[in-house]
C-alpha cells in the first residue's frame, strides 16, 4: 500500500495566502474613506445640534457645515452639493455620494454613503 500525504499544498497556501493578501489591500485603501464619513456624519449632527431650536436657513446651515469641512478636511462631498430641505418647522439635511478609491491598475473600488439629519425648528 501507498502512504498518501494529506494536507495544503505550497502551491495552495501561496493561492490562499494572495487572496487574504487582496482582500487586505482593499480594506486598507476603504478605511480612510469610511474615517471621511464618520468625520461627515459628525459635522453634520453638531450643525444640527448647534442651530436647533433656533431661527435657521439652508444658507446658514451650509456656512456652519463649511467651517467644518474646512477644519476636517472633508473632500468627498461639499456643502453646496447636500440636500437641505424644510421639514416641518426645522430642516432636514442630506448628504448622498460616491466615493471612488483607486485599487488596482483601472480597477476602482466604490463606495455609496447616504446620511440623513434633521435639524429640529424653533417652537
Amino acid at each position: 500500500m501507498f502512504a498518501r500525504q494529506r494536507g495544503a499544498t505550497f502551491i495552495g497556501m501561496l493561492v490562499i495566502g494572495g487572496i487574504l493578501a487582496f482582500g487586505l489591500y482593499a480594506a486598507i485603501r476603504l478605511v480612510p474613506v469610511y474615517f471621511e464619513y464618520m468625520e461627515i456624519v459628525r459635522a453634520m449632527e453638531q450643525t444640527a445640534k448647534e442651530h436647533a431650536g433656533n431661527p435657521t436657513n439652508p444658507q446658514e446651515l451650509r456656512t456652519s457645515l463649511d467651517r467644518r469641512w474646512t477644519v476636517e478636511d472633508i473632500k468627498s462631498i461639499q456643502p453646496k452639493e447636500m440636500l437641505i430641505k424644510r421639514a416641518g418647522s426645522g430642516f432636514t439635511m442630506q448628504a448622498q455620494y460616491r466615493a471612488l478609491v483607486p485599487f488596482v491598475a483601472n480597477v476602482s473600488l466604490a463606495a455609496d454613503f447616504d446620511k440623513t439629519v434633521t435639524v429640529p425648528g424653533a417652537q
